[in-house]
């Protein structure tokens, strides 16, 4: 008999695989073990001949559970003699110097658990925290590794006879399932009222409350498994507008949560690729094309089905549509303690439902959208359920390193044991709470993985929060600090996703958003680089939109206008539009910043649209980041469904110059064509003017990057109009600033690999 030693890294932990092993093995007649281990899992067994080792190690892979991904695996003889000598046992998970696996996030609830809470005569029936092997929270309770239940904080929880006996059947669904409980042994429901009064304890009788109240047109807020939700009924528009009000979000959208599939496919037709992400084990929020009543937004909804037994218990008896957005103040990031969720959201909610389990890690909901036409998936927001999963078998990072990456769609990477952990969207860095709560998290997967930096990768603009809380580490440990140009790290980000670091050809990298610091000192944002990767300068800025003054700092983000004003500055017949959006001092002031010298300039594709939609009359001011480009895209959207034709560009492949733009969207007003049929032509000039740099340059693969990219219209548009190029799009990031982290990581690599040449 010869022993083996099976070593496996991935998401491996929380998913089931130590049952499927003991299974497999058990059905082979396999003598050994498996456990979890700091670095994955780690299978030991005695076998006669190569053939059954063989046949093992195929079905491991093979028959892998669904939720499970495997990015090595690695079977040798050892010398060592297996302590074991009969039968196949799953034991206890030894803890190594090393943590090294793939965090496992969240899941949602599963068909089977969902049946359950719903059976009276199941002993779960209506157990708000029923789950199984296959579903519940996982990297929101891990307090450190190995996955395990005292590692969690499920720990607080001992299980009863009867949840005991479940979890060591093998044959059971919730066999070795970390989170298992009942409504015997498991998590409590507690209702409070905003005067922080206990209202309730009594389990069953709080999910009758808490639908009473909805009815009655109620805000409450409600613990999820990454934070608080506040949840309303999505009909009562009064109850809509006092949580507008109270929550400081007068027009940005908020999520429905629909009770079921079929209650939202009553409403709006669904392609086979949203109802997927709606019902797998993610259970994103999706942005559909629809124009719904009381729900959409310049013709955009976003929807989510429950994804918790509790939200399924209370959807299912409230039988209506719910708002269900995130349980914070504007801004501000999602809460999740439990006293804190007491003290603010009774500013907002009339009752708060809380329970006693610990969230360990908070984490807002992810958000995925789907291009119209060709069907292309754009992660809007990557937490909830995706997040810190990243697999990337094609780029192994260096060690060691972390990076902060910017500021508005926060995130960090860090690199360890050749694995890279990139963190759940944290939100605007310019609150102070979401400052504290990237440190939590920093400190939290740190210390989780007993990670610590040599590196540290910050954006070059110094005033970004995320740069100054990593050169204060830097100093304090006296570590490497190198700066990475923000639309590097974007286009950095998109290539490494895709395969294309080791690229023969050269490749055009579209990278387009609303600012990032340039090598120049200026405001860069419409920018085309080239990347070869066989030229000391991987990235080479090849051409850029026009530059315009970039007027009033931040102020000229939430003021479309001044975008408008700023672009027309050399544009005389423009002053009849624009001066009308002014008081006759703030143009005297604003005409006299335009004549300031050295003013700072910008290339900003997202202050072009934002300037467009504000000479087309849209929006002169906004409360919530991209909401013009929203408006500007939804008109744009109207003129192609009707029409199902492409406009003529106010470009040419001899004039793509910004004015030239500007200029014909004035003469257009003047001929009184429609602002849709406008706003469509500026999407079709944008195209026009990718294709024509790239024929220029004679690249035929192109990459886009930039939070302009979460523009569906735009990436159809490119889809339609460059189908003789090659196109690369984001995968598993978002294009915003969410994968700026990751991208300083490769940008990194890239350099250091020169030095090293």
């Amino acid at each position: 008999m010869e022993v083996y030693k099976i070593e496996i890294k991935g998401q491996v932990q929380g998913v089931g695989f130590r049952p499927f092993v003991y299974r497999l093995a058990t059905e082979i007649g396999l003598v050994g073990y498996v456990n979890n281990t700091n670095e994955g899992v780690l299978i030991e067994i005695s076998v006669e001949n190569e053939n059954l080792l063989n046949t093992f190690c195929k079905r491991l892979k093979k028959e892998v559970p669904k939720l499970a991904k495997i990015t090595s695996f690695l079977c040798a003889k050892t010398d060592s003699k297996l302590q074991i000598s009969e039968g196949f046992h799953i034991i206890k998970s030894k803890s190594g110097h090393k943590n090294n696996v793939l965090l496992s996030p969240d899941f949602s609830i599963c068909n089977e658990c969902r049946n359950e809470i719903k059976d009276a005569k199941n002993r779960r029936f209506q157990y708000s925290f029923t789950t199984c092997t296959y579903c519940g929270p996982r990297f929101s309770i891990i307090k450190k590794l190995p996955y395990d239940r005292e590692f969690t904080s499920m720990e607080a929880f001992e299980m009863c006879t009867e949840c005991k006996q479940e979890y060591e059947n093998v044959n059971d669904r919730r066999y070795f399932s970390q989170t298992n409980s009942c409504s015997t042994c498991g998590i409590k429901l507690r209702f409070f009222d905003n005067k922080k009064q206990l209202i309730s304890n009594a389990q069953t009788a709080i999910i009758d409350l808490t639908v009473k109240f909805l009815k009655e047109g109620k805000i409450l807020a409600i613990k999820g498994i990454g934070g608080y939700l506040l949840i309303c009924d999505a009909s009562n528009k009064l109850t809509i507008n006092e949580l507008r009000k109270k929550k400081y979000r007068p027009t940005k959208p908020f999520a429905v949560m629909f009770p079921s599939l079929e209650s939202l496919n009553e409403v709006v037709t669904l392609r086979d690729s949203e109802k997927e992400i709606l019902t797998n084990e993610v259970a994103s929020i999706v942005l559909l094309e629809a124009d719904l009543p009381n729900f959409s937004n310049a013709g955009v909804v976003g929807v989510m089905l429950p994804y918790t037994p509790l939200f399924e218990l209370i959807c299912q008896e409230f039988g209506q549509p719910l708002i269900a957005t995130s349980g914070n103040l504007s801004h501000s990031p999602i809460i999740y303690q439990d006293q804190k969720a007491i003290d603010e959201l009774s500013e907002i909610a009339d009752f708060i439902l809380i329970n006693n389990q610990e969230i360990v890690v908070p984490q807002d909901d992810s958000v995925v959208r789907f291009s119209p036409s060709s069907n292309q998936k754009i992660i809007l927001r990557r937490s909830r359920g995706l997040a810190p999963t990243f697999i990337l078998p094609t780029f192994i990072p260096q060690n060691n390193i972390l990076a902060m990456g910017a500021m508005l769609k926060s995130t960090f990477t860090l690199t360890h044991q050749h694995t890279m952990y990139v963190s759940q969207f944290l939100g605007d860095l310019s609150d102070f709470d979401t400052q504290e709560n990237f440190r939590h998290t920093l400190r939290h997967f740190s210390e989780m993985l007993d990670f610590e930096a040599n590196t540290i990768l910050i954006d070059q603009h110094s005033g970004y929060p995320s740069s100054e809380i990593g050169r204060v580490l830097a100093e304090e440990k006296n570590l490497n600090l190198v700066e990475i140009q923000h639309h590097h790290a974007h286009f950095a980000a998109v290539l490494a996703e895709n395969d294309l670091l080791e690229s023969t050809e050269p490749i055009l990298g579209v990278i387009w958003d609303g600012t990032g610091l340039g090598e120049d000192g200026q405001i860069w944002g419409g920018e085309f680089f080239m990347f070869q990767n066989d030229k000391s300068d991987y990235f080479e800025r090849v051409n850029h939109i026009d530059y315009f003054p970039n007027l009033m700092g931040d102020k000229m983000a939430r003021e479309p206008r001044l975008s408008a004003l700023a672009i027309c500055a050399e544009i005389p017949e423009a002053n009849n539009l624009i001066k009308l959006k002014f008081t006759d001092l703030e143009w005297n002031v604003y005409q006299k910043q335009l004549k300031q010298a050295n003013l700072l300039q910008t290339s900003s594709v997202g202050r072009l649209f934002d300037a467009v939609a504000s000479l087309l009359g849209i929006i002169d001011k906004v409360s919530y980041e991209g909401e013009a480009a929203i408006y500007l895209e939804a008109k744009a959207r109207v003129f192609f469904k009707q029409n199902h034709k492409l406009a003529e560009s106010y470009t040419t492949e001899k004039t793509h110059n910004t004015n030239e733009v500007i200029r014909g969207i004035i003469t257009d007003l003047r001929k009184k064509i429609s602002i849709e049929e406008i706003a469509f032509k500026v999407h079709t000039s944008m195209v026009d003017l990718v294709k024509t740099i790239a024929n220029d340059l004679k690249i035929r693969k192109i990459a886009f990057s930039g939070g302009v990219w979460q523009n569906a219209l735009l990436v159809d548009l490119a889809k339609q109009n460059l189908a003789d190029f090659e196109l690369f799009f984001h995968q598993q990031l978002s294009p915003n600033d969410e994968c700026i982290s990751f991208g300083q990581v490769v940008v990194y690599d890239l350099m250091t690999r020169k030095l090293n040449t």
